[in-house]
C-alpha cells in the first residue's frame, strides 16, 4: 500500500540531479501550414520532475509525443538516453520504449479489459511471462500505487476516477521505467484525491528514482511537484527554470499564468524559502487584482 511506502521514503533524499536523459535541439513540429513548434529547445536531467505548461493549443501533448517516438518532428533533434530518435532501428526504437512509461489523459484505459489485463498488457507485449511471475508483478505494481489487490478483478467501468488515475500508473509502471510521462495527471480529480495523487508521484519519484516529465495546467500540482517549469510560448520553450524564476519572465502569457489570481494562490503556498525568491508581483493578496 501508498502509505506504508509514503512512510519508508519521508526522509529519503530526492534523486539526484543528473546526466540528460531528454536533449530537444531546433525542434520544428507543422501540420501542413501550421506550426505548433519552430526552433524549440528543450531538456530534462536525470532525477527531475519537469512540469510542461502553456496554453491550449501550444503544442504540449505533441512535444511529449514526438519525444516517445509516436509523432515524427519535421525538422530538429531528438535524443532520449543520448540516441537520436530519428536514426535509431525498429529493435532499438522498441527497447527504448521499455525504458519509458506514459499515463495518457483520464487513465486510458482499455475498458474491454480487467484491472489486472490492463496492467499487464505491457508485460504481455515483451513475451512470454510465466504467469505466477506476471501476477505477482502487477500486484505488485497495485500496491505501489495503493490499492488493494482485491481491485485487479474489476472493469473500468466499475472504478473510480481517482482509481482509473492510479491503475494507469500501474501499467506505465509494469516495465520498470526510468522515464515517466504524465499528461494532465489531476485533471477530472476533486481535490482530495488530486491532493493523493500528487502524494503518490512524489513518493514514487523518491522510491524508484524516477525521471518525470508532466504536462498540466494545474497551478497546485505544478508547484508541489515540479522541480523545473518549461512554459511553451510563441512556439517556443521561453523559460525552463524553478517555477520562482519562470514566475519572473516578463511575458504576457506567464503574467497571466503565474500572476494571475489563481497563479498566485499557488505560488504563496510555496515554502517560505522559495515564496522571497518570487517577484513581488507574485506576493500580492490572491484575493485581489493586480495590474499586469
Amino acid at each position: 500500500m501508498i502509505a506504508p511506502l509514503s512512510a519508508a521514503v519521508r526522509d529519503r533524499p530526492p534523486p539526484t540531479i543528473a546526466e540528460h536523459v531528454i536533449e530537444v535541439v531546433g525542434l520544428t513540429k507543422r501540420y501542413g501550414r501550421t506550426v505548433i513548434h519552430e526552433h524549440l529547445d528543450f531538456d530534462v536531467r536525470r532525477g527531475e520532475i519537469v512540469a510542461v505548461v502553456g496554453g491550449s493549443g501550444s503544442g504540449k501533448t505533441t512535444l511529449v509525443r514526438q519525444i516517445l517516438g509516436l509523432e515524427r518532428q519535421t525538422s530538429g533533434t531528438i535524443r532520449v538516453f543520448g540516441q537520436d530518435t530519428a536514426s535509431i532501428d525498429a529493435h532499438t526504437a522498441r527497447l527504448m520504449r521499455s525504458r519509458m512509461g506514459m499515463l495518457f489523459q483520464q487513465g486510458a484505459l482499455f475498458s474491454s479489459l480487467s484491472v489486472f489485463d490492463n496492467i499487464a498488457q505491457p508485460l504481455r507485449e515483451l513475451g512470454r511471462v510465466p504467469r505466477a511471475l506476471l501476477r505477482d508483478i502487477v500486484m505488485l505494481k497495485l500496491e505501489m500505487v495503493g490499492l488493494p489487490c482485491k481491485h485487479a478483478s474489476k472493469m473500468p467501468a466499475a472504478l473510480s476516477g481517482g482509481m482509473v488515475k492510479r491503475v494507469g500508473i500501474a501499467r506505465a509502471l509494469a516495465l520498470e521505467p526510468e522515464l515517466l510521462f504524465l499528461d494532465e495527471p489531476t485533471a477530472g480529480l476533486d481535490p482530495q484525491s488530486s491532493e493523493e495523487f500528487v502524494e503518490l508521484i512524489a513518493t514514487l519519484h523518491r522510491a524508484l528514482g524516477l525521471t518525470v516529465v508532466m504536462v498540466t495546467h494545474d497551478l497546485d500540482t505544478m508547484t508541489s511537484l515540479s522541480t523545473r517549469v518549461a512554459v511553451i510560448a510563441d512556439r517556443k520553450v521561453l523559460v525552463a527554470a524553478s517555477v520562482e524564476e519562470a514566475a519572473g519572465v516578463d511575458h504576457p502569457f506567464i503574467r497571466e499564468f503565474f500572476l494571475g489570481r489563481r497563479g498566485r494562490r499557488a505560488l504563496q503556498a510555496l515554502p517560505p524559502e522559495r515564496r522571497a525568491k518570487l517577484p513581488p508581483a507574485a506576493l500580492a493578496s490572491a484575493s485581489s487584482e493586480v495590474s499586469l
